[in-house]
């Protein structure tokens, strides 16, 4: 994907791969180069990556997403929400989901005592230094939220075991070039 639009509003963003909030303002181009998981990868006329939340979707003429309707979810499991979930986090400079990439380390729904469910996910990064840990960390625990029955998200990047190429799943390796 590549397509220039100009924003439409001021809006904070994240810088690539620091992780800092920057704002880019009304009137000016701005690329999109990767539209997944309900977030947006831009880059700037300057040449800066960043990316754009979904829910500021309006900033570049965009809708924001709707979540699953109550009849999508009527026959799954929390466990099997959260990994659907988890399905529409991605690294914004890799065209690949967190869970093919192989970032997940665990992901649990256990029953709280009052009812409800909290989830437990611990996921890592691509390189240690990667300044998307946060920005991803916080993603993740939106979309945890918004699963039904779910009340607490406990989202810790772990860096332990390391992450490299072997955890991808071959669907991962095909679509980045490396099989």
């Amino acid at each position: 994907m590549r397509e220039e639009v100009v924003l439409e509003r001021d809006v904070e963003v994240t810088a690539i791969p620091y992780g800092d909030r920057i704002t880019l303002e009304k009137g000016h181009p701005v690329i999109i180069t990767q539209a997944l998981g309900g977030a947006y990868t831009l880059v700037t006329m300057q040449g800066y990556m960043v990316r754009l939340d979904g829910q500021e979707a309006d900033a570049i003429g965009k809708q924001v997403a709707e979540p699953p309707s109550p009849e999508e979810l009527a026959n799954k499991s929390v466990g099997d929400m959260v990994w659907d979930q988890l399905r529409t986090c991605y690294d914004p400079e890799i065209p690949v989901n967190i869970v093919e990439l192989g970032l997940v380390h665990s992901a649990e729904a256990e029953d709280l005592p009052d009812g409800g469910k909290k989830v437990v996910v611990r996921f890592t990064l691509t390189a240690p230094g990667c300044g998307m840990g946060d920005v991803l960390r916080v993603d993740i625990e939106r979309k945890v939220l918004g699963i039904p029955g779910v009340k607490e998200a406990d989202v810790q990047v772990q860096l332990d075991p390391p992450w490299d190429q072997t955890k991808m799943s071959d669907a991962a390796r095909l679509q980045l070039g490396l099989m």
